[in-house]
């Protein structure tokens, strides 16, 4: 049956509303499927591509959205869904590529990326059907039917990718993880000199606990007060709702935490990404106690000295997402480090042969964490 493809309006919501029920039941954590405020302002606020797709008699079948970030020339793909009803017939790789090819004749966009389920491989050949590069796996990302992983997988603007900015050494931890991306994507990284990993301090006996700020309002105005300047903050499509601050006042670490999808992106750190260095574990255990097993944050990959920290706290190279950030006329690499307080259970993960390398490279990074090395070596 064909359908047609139509910018969702208004008063498609309550459509809407009932498509990701159909699709995904209750489980569906994101508010774009479920909260008509949220849909409201991104249908009407100028920031967001959404397609949706009818039959000829009416029904709304399918959708799809490109949400943006303008200041960094990032999008998101996200709400693909298509009806339980109408699947088998290239629905969702037609939404997928109608709407990002919608978001990239703006010229606005040098990226879109998007987070893609991994229960079964349908949702990765989608995406890679439509020009998307497998950048890594986010494990225990977010509560759907469970505790899932995540792909991560980027599609790129025209020459955007031939003007990243060179980077002259990494820590050794993040090797595994660029030589996947070799596959991946097909950028070679070995020319760069990889630095031996360091030990960050650890929290003292008995150090004071971090303390959580849940004041979404009061929490944005501190925000942009350390960080005046868009330039001095950088993730994108997130913005920090909690404030973790150390009880001396060393440093104050900006989150945008989701108890529902289980979930805890940091944001930011003022003064700067290593000042958690020898709290990151108290951290941790106040940000599993207000609901999220699974934190992640994003660093340049030139930021030796913050990698280091998170590494040596029990973070994960998790991804790399190429060319991600305009500076001038160069773009800069970023790395996505995960953190999950609950067991990784692959078993039930269906990757796909593309995202095979960076399966290998997480559990190397993850036994070079979590297991001593006589361990390894029995």
């Amino acid at each position: 049956m064909s359908v047609v493809l139509s910018p969702a309006a208004v008063q498609d919501i309550a459509h809407l509303r009932q498509l990701y029920f159909d699709v995904y039941g209750h489980g569906y954590p994101v508010p774009l499927g479920s909260d008509p405020a949220v849909m409201r302002r991104l249908i009407t606020g100028g920031t967001a591509h959404w397609l949706t797709a009818r039959t000829p008699g009416g029904a709304l079948v399918g959708s799809a959205v490109v949400q943006t970030d303008p200041g960094s020339r990032i999008g998101k793909l996200l709400g693909l869904a298509v009806h339980p009803g109408h699947r088998g017939g290239g629905l969702a790789s037609r939404l997928t590529g109608a709407v990002c090819a919608e978001a990239f004749a703006t010229g606005r966009l040098d990226s879109v990326y998007a987070t893609v389920r991994v229960v079964t491989e349908g949702p990765q050949h989608v995406v890679v059907r439509n020009g998307f590069r497998p950048l890594g796996l986010l494990p225990n990302a977010v509560e759907v039917e469970g505790c899932e992983t995540l792909a991560l997988f980027a599609r790129y603007a025209d020459g955007v990718l031939a003007r990243r900015a060179a980077v002259p050494h990494v820590p050794e931890r993040l090797t595994a993880l660029l030589s996947a991306a070799r596959t991946g994507v097909g950028i070679d990284y070995a020319g760069i000199r990889s630095l031996p990993a360091r030990t960050a301090p650890r929290a003292a006996p008995g150090a004071e606990p971090i303390e959580l700020i849940s004041a979404p309002a009061f929490v944005r105005r501190r925000f942009l007060e350390h960080f005046p300047d868009a330039g001095d903050r950088f993730f994108p499509l997130h913005t920090p709702n909690a404030l973790l601050v150390a009880a001396d006042g060393g440093f104050e670490a900006y989150a945008d935490l989701d108890p529902v999808a289980g979930s805890c992106a940091l944001v930011a750190v003022h003064p700067r990404p290593a000042a958690v260095s020898g709290a990151l574990e108290t951290l941790m255990t106040t940000v599993t106690r207000a609901g999220a097993d699974y934190a992640e944050t994003l660093l340049p990959l030139a930021d030796t000295e913050a990698l280091d920290v998170f590494l040596a706290s029990g973070f994960v190279p998790s991804a790399v997402y190429p060319a991600m950030r305009r500076i001038g006329d160069r773009l800069h690499d970023y790395v996505v480090l995960s953190r999950t307080s609950r067991q990784i259970d692959f078993r039930t993960t269906a990757v796909s042969p593309l995202l095979q390398p960076y399966l290998g490279a997480y559990l190397s990074a993850w036994t070079t964490t979590y297991l001593p090395l006589h361990e390894v070596s029995r």
